[in-house]
């Protein structure tokens, strides 16, 4: 995205969160400050790195930093999931999701985020997002899932389960998930869901669980803002 598309975008994604009060202060996520609607530059979706629902190709990119102990993640689990039955099909909108453990109130979720990435060492994308859909399933929240419940998550949706307690107590991936977790406080997230919606590195950020009504209008807002050649992109994604 170019910089002039940006700073449009910028005010209409503010202009209608505001206006039209589709978030509520202080219920919206955990430790969510305001800030929506702001402009940064942040590191664009990596086949290497990422996990992706939905087309890689699309033009706009929802960038979701989660904990998966957070009760507003869960619920936005939810919101994004329509999300993508909405645009996923169009292949202008994909959903990439990112580690952003909140250790110091949820202990549990650094772990339960390498569980999530060693699902996807056996299984890709489709076998880390249905991994994080069953966490979510069976979790309370707020650290009160049973940690023994990850390999039974594991079982459950397929995998090998030697294999993936193998990866999970070697901490092969406990550098990335805190690699993650520095990448989302250097882009402004202070609580979670933190939430970019992307265009090659160029963001506009919401914090909190934003409604289904939110996130089509920020969407929407973005997507009016692309070039004729970006905005005709139609591959269908997974």
């Amino acid at each position: 995205m170019k910089t002039q598309y940006v700073l449009p975008i910028t005010i209409v994604v503010a202009g209608a969160l505001i206006a039209g009060a589709v978030f509520v202060v202080g219920k919206s996520g955990t430790n969510a400050p305001a800030g929506n609607g702001a402009k940064i530059t942040a590191r664009a979706y990596d086949p290497a790195t990422d996990h992706i629902l939905g087309n890689p190709a699309a033009p706009v990119k929802v960038i979701e930093y989660a904990d998966l102990e957070c009760p507003y993640c869960k619920d936005f689990e939810t919101t994004m999931h329509q999300v993508m039955d909405y645009y996923g099909t169009s292949g202008k909108v994909a959903w990439v999701y990112r580690p952003f453990p909140l250790t110091s109130i949820h202990s549990k979720a650094p772990e339960e985020a390498q569980a999530a990435e060693c699902a996807a060492d056996q299984g890709g994308d489709t076998a880390f997002f249905k991994y994080i859909d069953q966490v979510y399933a069976v979790s309370p929240g707020e650290n009160n899932l049973d940690l023994a419940e990850l390999p039974k998550i594991a079982q459950g949706i397929g995998l090998n389960v030697a294999t993936f307690n193998q990866c999970l107590s070697s901490n092969k991936y406990a550098k990335k998930v805190q690699d993650s977790y520095n990448e989302a406080i250097k882009e402004g997230g202070t609580g979670t869901p933190f939430i970019l919606i992307m265009v090659g590195n160029d963001a506009v950020t919401l914090q909190g669980a934003q409604p289904y009504s939110s996130m089509r209008a920020a969407i929407d807002a973005v997507l009016a803002q692309l070039p004729a050649s970006q905005a005709a992109t139609s591959t269908t994604g997974q």
